[in-house]
């Protein structure tokens, strides 16, 4: 799609100047959904719980630099987690990350599982980890300061052995996501509603059970972690608002039923929005070199904590000059069109 194309070559570009490596270094990438109004009438909408509307929901991968990586435009019954790994791969741009973030809906057993076996590094901001179980890697498994997170000793351990045996049908499957034989999507929506039983899925489960335990541990021991996670996912809302602001037309709300339109919307939006976003990034990058020019000594760290979100200088509808509207055309004369007017003016006193 061209429009993907367009996407990409601006985030291309974007990730060329040096204010964007003050960012970010395009490793990590935050994922996170919008909802997006349609009107009452749309079939092809539904009701959120989540955000308590109808509507769809805009899915963004926002790179840490900023700028969007790729657009989702779901309906809001669908599981959000499901296209965290169908964003990062359908990214063609130069911008590869390894790490992707989420919110607390991002964290399952199959998600997890799947983009370990991808080579992505998932770690999502997550909530009320205290009701979350720990897997142990055996039954004998005892620790001295945290065994108390793993429950009652001898129970939540990890089926290795299961894994085992199912390690070349997770591979086949992962490289028939990987090559675009099956979308990571539908395979994490069949394994999400798939039977217990069924061995795959239950070996999806075990991988799942362990990354995310072991992202459990990183995330509670790990302070400056946390802290990366929580800006990631800030950056990501903040692009939320940041393109809801851009795409004020039509108040926002969605005018199409079509799906393969209304994901158009959505990737004309996040375009416009990359553009902007590369715009500032070059204006504050031609002020910063102003002021090393007259002098100032300027602090990468300061850079770090400067958005591209600006909008203050930014005038949606445009600028129009009005100073020529009371010039009259010299070739033209409205003598009659006043005449008309003063009697249309008597006529209506007259009667």
């Amino acid at each position: 799609m061209l429009l993907n194309e367009a996407v990409a070559d601006l985030v291309n570009a974007h990730a060329r100047p040096d204010i964007s490596q003050a960012w970010g270094d395009g490793t990590a990438v935050a994922a996170d959904g919008t909802h997006m109004d349609t009107y009452l009438d749309n079939l092809l909408s539904e009701t959120s719980v989540r955000y308590g509307k109808q509507g769809g929901i805009a899915y963004h991968h926002v790179s840490d630099t900023y700028i969007a990586l790729f657009t989702h435009f779901i309906p809001c019954g669908v599981w959000e987690a499901v296209y965290i790994i169908e964003g990062l791969l359908k990214n063609t741009s130069e911008v590869q990350p390894t790490t992707v973030h989420a919110d607390t809906q991002g964290q399952s057993f199959p998600v997890f599982a799947l983009a370990h076996l991808l080579g992505f590094d998932l770690m999502p901001r997550i909530r009320n980890w205290k009701e979350l179980t720990f897997y142990r890697p055996s039954k004998q498994s005892e620790y001295v300061h945290i065994d108390a997170l793993f429950g009652e000793p001898g129970k939540n351990t990890i089926d290795f052995d299961l894994i085992e045996s199912q390690f070349r049908h997770l591979m086949r499957v992962a490289v028939s996501v990987r090559e675009g034989t099956i979308s990571s999507s539908t395979l994490l929506k069949r394994l999400r509603s798939g039977s217990r039983k069924n061995a795959t899925y239950a070996a999806f489960r075990e991988v799942g059970r362990v990354i995310r335990t072991v992202q459990l541990l990183r995330y509670l021991s790990d302070a400056p972690l946390r802290r990366r996670v929580t800006a990631a996912t800030n950056k990501v809302e903040s692009f939320n608002r940041f393109s809801q602001w851009i795409g004020f037309g039509n108040r926002g709300v969605i005018a199409d039923n079509d799906p393969i339109e209304q994901e158009k919307a959505m990737k004309f939006n996040a375009l416009l929005t990359n553009a902007v976003i590369f715009h500032n990034a070059l204006d504050i990058a031609e002020i910063v070199r102003q002021l090393l020019e007259e002098g100032w000594e300027i602090d990468p760290e300061d850079l770090a904590h400067i958005s591209p979100y600006l909008t203050e200088h930014i005038n949606r509808f445009g600028e129009y000059s009005t100073h020529e509207v009371g010039i009259r055309p010299e070739d033209v004369d409205f003598t009659p069109l006043r005449e008309q007017g003063l009697i249309a003016a008597g006529l209506g006193q007259a009667a």
